[in-house]
């Protein structure tokens, strides 16, 4: 059987980063992907933003380390000249009753440390106006620290980091299961993959996205914590033909499960519009329906009155991975180590949502810390 140190399950933007992490403190690392590239899931399928850490709430993991990722995502992008832009956000109140959740948001932001230079700024409706001419708001918050990033061009950097530091990408390699081995084996795992293959490894990381708490089921050997579900919120986007009328992006305030219908730019300018919230039962649809355009054009209009009609196109949809149910509070980000499930040398990533492209080499640093306290 084959030995390796360290098994990460799933190359998107999470599994990397921790790969890349674990195998420059000198690891033998190698990441294992049931598709034929990395990051074709949730990582290619979001808004490529580098979120403040504005919305979650004081103590999270979802504030914190959202805080601490955008300040080591900004650097580490700037380092190895992967494509970004610290372009800000406006964070809108399109009418009276909700210029007092602006106040709570600016509270909140506060709270998680957005001070100094990043602290958000209250804008008036002329100060905002005079931003972006084209809005529509009755106040409005700046965001200095949000941006955006090639996610793609982040992905390659981090599997390139890994490969330079002696890590391995398998890809079209599907996780079966994995049975813990008593401490006196030489390794703790054994890692079983859909072709028959079987690898055991001293340490196991799960951070296969949408089917992290069905893969964290499929461990034997061990007493099972109390493991959530999974919940899926589908987000749809759509793309605006023609020019931008706004070089920031433009945020309504929060609805629940998502952040609204925001105007999110990409490295090239172009503007679309995303994501709306569809729970669904299945992770597997991810085709855009036209006809919920219909709903884009009243929520858009809300801060961009002039939208004309016919001007959006069905661009792509995600899937959130969710902890929570439609009708229970947004969960945090849930990363059970061995203080939990009482095995070492085993991390399950779950739930890991936005804020979590952002946060990804964060995340890898507390998976990092995990497994040196597990020792």
């Amino acid at each position: 059987m084959d030995q390796i140190q360290t098994v990460v399950l799933g190359a998107g933007v999470v599994g990397l980063a921790v790969a890349r992490l674990l195998a420059l403190e000198g690891h033998e690392v190698l990441v294992l992907e049931s598709a034929n590239a990395f990051g074709t899931g949730i990582s290619s399928r979001n808004s490529e933003v580098i979120h403040a850490g504005i919305y979650y709430p004081q103590g999270s993991f979802k504030a914190s380390l959202c805080v601490t990722g955008r300040q080591l995502m900004y650097a580490y992008c700037e380092d190895r000249h992967v494509p970004h832009r610290r372009c800000g956000k406006l964070i809108v109140a399109t009418s009276t009753d909700q210029v007092a959740q602006l106040a709570a948001i600016q509270s909140r932001a506060v709270a998680n440390g957005l001070t100094g230079p990043d602290q958000l700024q209250w804008l008036t409706q002329a100060e905002a106006q005079a931003m972006e001419p084209s809005l529509h708001c009755e106040a409005a918050l700046w965001s200095p620290s949000t941006g955006i990033v090639d996610s793609h061009a982040l992905m390659l950097s981090l599997l390139g980091d890994l490969e330079n530091a002696g890590g391995m990408l398998s890809l079209n390699t599907k996780f079966e299961s994995a049975r813990v081995l008593s401490d006196k084996a030489k390794g703790r795992f054994v890692v079983s993959t859909s072709d028959g293959t079987q690898l055991m490894t001293q340490n196991v990381v799960n951070a296969t996205g949408l089917v992290a708490p069905k893969v964290a089921r499929q461990f034997s050997g061990m007493a099972l914590p109390s493991l959530p579900d999974a919940h899926f919120a589908k987000g749809s986007y759509f793309s605006l033909s023609g020019r931008s009328p706004f070089s920031r992006l433009i945020y309504p305030v929060p609805e629940a499960a998502g952040l609204g219908v925001h105007l999110t730019l990409d490295m090239a300018g172009q503007a679309k519009f995303g994501p709306d919230v569809q729970w669904v039962q299945a992770a597997d649809d991810l085709t855009v329906d036209p006809a919920r355009g219909d709903a884009f054009y009243a929520e858009v209009r809300r801060y961009w009155p002039d939208l004309q009609d016919g001007a959006l196109c069905p661009s792509y949809a995600g899937i959130r991975p969710k902890i929570n149910g439609p009708h229970e509070t947004s969960a945090d980000f849930c990363m059970m180590g061995a203080d939990v499930h009482g095995v070492s040398g085993l991390v399950h990533l779950l739930g890991i949502e936005s804020p979590g492209l952002t946060s990804s080499l964060a995340i890898a640093q507390h998976v990092s810390t995990l497994l040196a306290e597990a020792k």
